[in-house]
């Protein structure tokens, strides 16, 4: 395990040109995956192919920053070689880290290649000490991805006993609490999950259509959201859809609303959290940067004693609403 780095901003990277646009933007670190199923981003247009992610990694390192290769989803019967190989592949390219989920295959990771650093996914849900030290002792991971359930005060207890291996959260983006880590959802709908196949709500398997002078959202053929006219439409996922039910219709599972902890930074820093993460490898270049920018300027006022804006990124959340989500729980 290397030593730990305090307060590292760890961006998403969907695209070689998302990638140089968060590393100019002022990330430490950013995370990324090849275009097949071993990661849990796997959609058309998005993701590395061999040769563009070792043209990545030399940009970043060239520019002092780190890339994290997400090889997160988990391995499927029949075809093991695919994720072994992709693990192969990574370290090859120079990977400061793989992001792994797959107990086999962090097993391989640590036995084919015992120097490389490895990182546990959310998509383990490690969310008790005993869970954490598992990993930890058994197979030497530096970190893990909490999951976006805990309070603040439960951060603060898994970072304390997890030490040596350090803690990384989300800050930004899309909430993703539909059994953290472990969405099977989609597959309801879809056949396909982001836990196996790397997809959550596929576009092949998504259709609008005008009913009533409205717009309708399908995901499967079922109904997910309908959207008023001059209403904005979202892309339709089942847990964030609008249901009816006992006699209301509501999203039943999860608002759409951002997660924003840019104000919970210092209190984040004294918890002694490594790794800041920020969602959306299927954002476009201009929200990356854009949201990097504001991080990286919170961190750098945060060390010279002045205090982040958090409204700073308002406009950039879903529906232009955010949430610091379980990390303050103010519904209890």
């Amino acid at each position: 395990m290397t030593a730990r780095r305090s307060l590292e901003l760890v961006c998403p990277a969907g695209t070689p040109a998302g990638l140089r646009a968060a590393v100019d933007a002022g990330a430490h670190a950013v995370y990324c995956g090849f275009r097949d199923e071993t990661n849990a981003r796997n959609f058309p247009g998005l993701n590395f192919d061999r040769a563009e992610m070792r043209e990545g990694i030399a940009y970043a390192h060239a520019r002092g920053a780190r890339v994290l290769v997400a090889l997160n989803t988990f391995m499927r019967v029949g075809a093991i070689e695919t994720w072994t190989r992709a693990v192969d592949d990574a370290v090859a390219a120079g990977a400061d880290a793989l992001i792994l989920a797959d107990i086999g295959l962090i097993a391989y990771a640590r036995d084919a290649h015992p120097r490389q650093r490895l990182h546990l996914s959310v998509q383990a849900a490690a969310a008790t000490p005993e869970a954490i030290a598992f990993y930890r002792d058994r197979f030497g991971i530096a970190r893990v991805v909490l999951p976006r359930v805990l309070t603040l005060d439960e951060i603060a207890r898994l970072t304390a006993a997890a030490a040596p291996c350090e803690t990384e959260v989300f800050v930004f983006g899309g909430m993703c609490v539909m059994a953290e880590g472990r969405c099977l959802l989609s597959s309801y709908a879809t056949g396909k999950s982001p836990n196996q196949n790397g997809v959550c709500s596929p576009p092949s398997h998504v259709a609008y259509r005008e009913e009533n002078g409205a717009l309708t959202a399908t995901l499967g053929g079922f109904t997910i959201e309908q959207f008023g006219r001059g209403e904005p439409a979202g892309y339709p996922t089942l847990c964030k859809g609008r249901f009816a039910a006992n006699g209301a219709t509501s999203h039943l599972f999860e608002d759409p609303v951002s997660l924003n902890a840019l104000e919970l930074l210092p209190r984040l820093a004294e918890i002694g959290v490594s790794g800041l993460k920020i969602e959306g490898r299927q954002r476009g270049r201009a929200y990356v940067a854009a949201v990097v920018r504001a991080f990286r300027g919170a961190l750098d006022a945060l060390a010279q004693g002045r205090a982040p804006d958090a409204g700073a990124l308002r406009a950039l959340t879903e529906g232009q609403a955010d949430t610091t989500g379980a990390y303050r729980k103010a519904w209890r």
